[in-house]
């Protein structure tokens, strides 16, 4: 391989762990921040993100996907197959579909199911416990990382591609100083040299 193409090779690189390390530390930190500014689960656009822990929406979401769901409005408006995030009454998230609504009186209950269990859920969800609904979008396994990166030890591993960034930084500035430097000193070199001459 000539000296050129390597010199190419070594330049393709070092961009592409330059952006790569740069894509993880502006996404960890946009998660860890956008958790803290939220309260809690990230919020983007009026969509709250999710993280599935179990599998009892599988196949259609994955446990550890990250879903959207939209909050707010009339809680009462769903129907059946719609599927909605609620509050338990151990106060746990799940999001489920609806296999049948049910009026009683002024309430609107709805009967709830995971796609991937046998049976219906024990519990009827009233309408004010329904936090949002689900708006079908989901990215698998993601919600893995999100966990791990709002945890204390994700948050402290948050400092490495930056640090590794920081430092991959400083040794591309020395690299370039260095080679800055060699120049210049050649180009002195042959001006003493042609100086000499005339």
């Amino acid at each position: 391989m000539s000296k050129i193409n390597k010199k190419k090779v070594l330049k393709l690189t070092n961009h592409i762990t330059t952006g790569i390390l740069f894509v993880v530390l502006i996404g960890m930190l946009a998660i860890v921040v956008i958790s803290k500014a939220s309260g809690g689960e990230p919020e983007i656009f009026g969509y709250q993100l999710k993280t599935v822990l179990s599998g009892s929406m599988e196949p259609g979401i994955k446990t550890g996907s990250i879903i959207a769901v939209k909050p707010g409005g009339d809680m009462t408006r769903f129907k059946e197959e719609d599927v909605i995030t609620f509050m338990a009454e151990d106060e746990k998230l799940i999001t489920h579909r609806i296999v049948e609504v049910v009026e009683s009186g002024d309430n609107t209950l709805y009967r709830t199911k995971g796609d991937n269990n046998n049976a219906p859920d024990r519990d009827p969800v009233l309408s004010e416990n329904v936090v949002a609904e689900y708006t079908g979008f989901t990215i698998p396994y993601v919600g893995y990382f999100v966990n791990f990166s709002q945890s204390k030890n994700g948050a402290f591993l948050l400092l490495i591609p930056g640090l590794l960034l920081l430092c991959y930084s400083g040794f591309i500035i020395w690299k370039t100083l260095s080679e800055l430097d060699v120049v210049n000193k050649k180009n002195k070199n042959e001006v003493k040299e042609n100086a000499e001459v005339s």
